[in-house]
């Protein structure tokens, strides 16, 4: 080898590059989170939680694992948010308690992101930099620059991160709107300029890439509920959204002040978030236009309007409430026009037919047709966004795998070589340089389970014990034994879940029959280890149950030692 063809390649070895480590947001809707990793400095994009499956019993939130970051603590300069959902924030007072580093959002995200840290009681102990679309933020190796884009949410922003290796585009959850409710359109101009400077790589939402054309603008949403509104001038209307929606929030609010009706906002989260956007100036609502809920019964019905949480079926919201007739303060009437303004979230589907279905049958005329448009880019604008950053690697993010395959094709479509599009699970490590890029290893990631107040006490084993009671039941044993290992009395029995103890005497009257002679048998036996005859009387009542009913309870043996 020639001592040029050395030079090249012993330059080509040398050439920086940056880790890309997705700890969540891959393969599903929501808990986004990135790390990026250059040397001594790691950022991290966004820290957002998901809400539990059908199979989390009892489960209140779902927030990633962050063992990589924790083990790397000295090195992490700081987490920087796109905007203020909870799929991208929700997670923010969990991980900070964990891992405390300085946070970086715009100014109405940051507004949010204070309302859940001081609901953690942990507002104080934050350091918190409230950023300008345009301004740069330095932290460690790495340079970040926040650009505007547009969402169903405002002060949405992108960020262009900058480092040895080269630039890293990332979009956030975005849409190309040019009649934006609040503030300034997309800044395609900006994302225009850094493509022809060089990007290394570009990581664009994919949650509607398989939507050809464009998304729709927030503000035709509400041209119709001006129709709807002057439709419905006889009845009272409720409207079910989601609380961090503040531009269609905003629209409802046009409306009702322009057919006289006065409004109530329902739900702690709603209450809470429009309260920061009218402080902030992101929410402009005209004088005397809001009421109490109290004050509802002071106005004719069809002179009021009801903003309200509960638009996913959650069965705590206010909405869900209502249609139940638990609500304390507000009962559907006959009559009353509720308007479902958001699309479900897959896997909420039957929660909100169930809602939907209990209003039909109170009499309500419910509306979910052409009320809401998403917040998310279709293929056109993901293409416009490609064309504008011709990125060298294409990496897919913020989606199922069928989303995140959709944008691998429209990148490919648009010419960038297959080798250069990369289709990550959360826990890869991609490893990016201007010669090549490849996934080195795997970290650590997974659900930690928030339920009340304990963070990653419930695991899987806890969820399938869960799932074992809420199938079959539970069957209890108890004995009293003496120091002599004698039985004092029982064996007694106690069933929950299980079958009705009421017609199910004689079973229950064998099953305890069965415990003692097992009990007996050990003792005849010489065993007095107190867990094998637990298991003894476990496996032989298993066995019974099945035989009996095909049912199979979760058995609980329990031994007492009295004196």
């Amino acid at each position: 080898m020639s001592k040029t063809e050395e030079e090249v390649k012993v330059t080509e070895e040398r050439k920086p590059s940056v880790k890309v480590i997705p700890l969540g947001g891959l393969e599903q809707i929501g808990m986004n989170i990135t790390a990026f990793e250059y040397g001594d400095s790691i950022i991290v994009v966004d820290c957002g939680l998901a809400f539990p499956e059908d199979d989390m019993l009892g489960v209140d939130l779902v927030i990633p694992d962050i063992t990589y970051l924790k083990d790397n603590a000295d090195r992490v300069k700081g987490i920087l948010i796109t905007h203020g959902h909870e799929d991208h924030i929700g997670a923010l007072p969990y991980i900070l308690k964990q891992l405390p580093v300085p946070v970086y959002a715009t100014k109405l995200t940051m507004g949010i992101i204070d309302n859940k840290l001081a609901e953690h009681g942990i507002e104080n102990l934050v350091r918190k930099k409230v950023v300008n679309f345009g301004q740069h933020i330095n932290l460690g190796q790495f340079r970040v620059e926040f650009i505007r884009t547009n969402h169903s949410i405002a002060d949405a922003a992108a960020f262009a991160i900058y480092s040895p290796a080269g630039v890293i585009v990332h979009t956030g959850d975005f849409k190309v709107d040019y009649t934006p409710v609040y503030g300034d359109s997309i800044d395609l101009q900006r994302f225009a300029q850094i493509g022809k400077n060089g990007v290394l790589a570009l990581m664009c939402d994919s949650t509607n890439a398989e939507r050809p054309g464009f998304t729709p603008s927030e503000s035709t949403v509400g041209e119709t509920f001006d129709k709807i509104f002057s439709e419905h001038m006889k009845t009272r209307i409720i409207i079910a959204t989601f609380a961090s929606n503040v531009d269609r929030v905003q629209q409802i609010i046009n409306s009702a002040d322009k057919y006289g009706r006065k409004v109530v906002v329902e739900g702690r989260s709603m209450v809470g978030i429009i309260e920061t956007a009218q402080k902030l100036g992101y929410l402009k609502i005209p004088d005397n236009t809001l009421i109490e809920t109290e004050q509802l019964s002071n106005y004719p019905a069809e002179k009021t309007v009801i903003i309200t949480t509960g638009s996913q079926g959650e069965s705590v919201a206010a909405l869900s409430r209502m249609a139940c007739g638990t609500h304390r303060k507000i009962s559907i009437k006959p009559r009353d026009t509720v308007i479902f303004s958001s699309h479900p979230i897959p896997g909420n589907e039957k929660a909100v037919s169930k809602v939907m279905n209990e209003l039909y049958g109170q009499g309500a005329d419910v509306i979910f047709q052409d009320t809401h448009v998403s917040g998310h880019a279709c293929q056109e604008e993901i293409k416009l966004i490609y064309s504008l950053v011709q990125p060298k690697y294409a990496i897919p993010v913020h989606g199922e795998m069928r989303h995140l395959k959709a944008q691998a094709r429209l990148a490919e479509n648009l010419g960038i070589d297959r080798k250069n599009i990369f289709v990550i699970q959360s826990g890869d490590v991609l490893e990016l340089s201007e010669d090549r890029a490849r996934v080195t290893g795997k970290v650590p990631v997974g659900n930690i389970f928030v339920d009340g107040l304990g963070v990653g006490d419930v695991g899987n084993v806890v969820l399938r014990d869960r799932q074992h009671l809420a199938e079959d039941g539970i069957f209890i044993v108890v004995v009293a034994m003496d120091g002599e290992g004698r039985i004092v009395s029982g064996p007694d029995v106690v069933s929950r879940g299980f079958v009705y103890v009421r017609e199910s005497d004689e079973l229950l009257d064998e099953a305890r029959e069965i415990s003692g002679e097992v009990l007996n048998r050990c003792l005849e036996r010489g065993i007095e280890d107190w867990n094998r005859m637990k298991n003894a009387m476990k496996e032989e009542l298993s066995d019974f149950f099945w035989k009996k009913t095909r049912r199979r309870p979760m058995i609980l043996p329990i031994i007492m030692e009295v004196s």
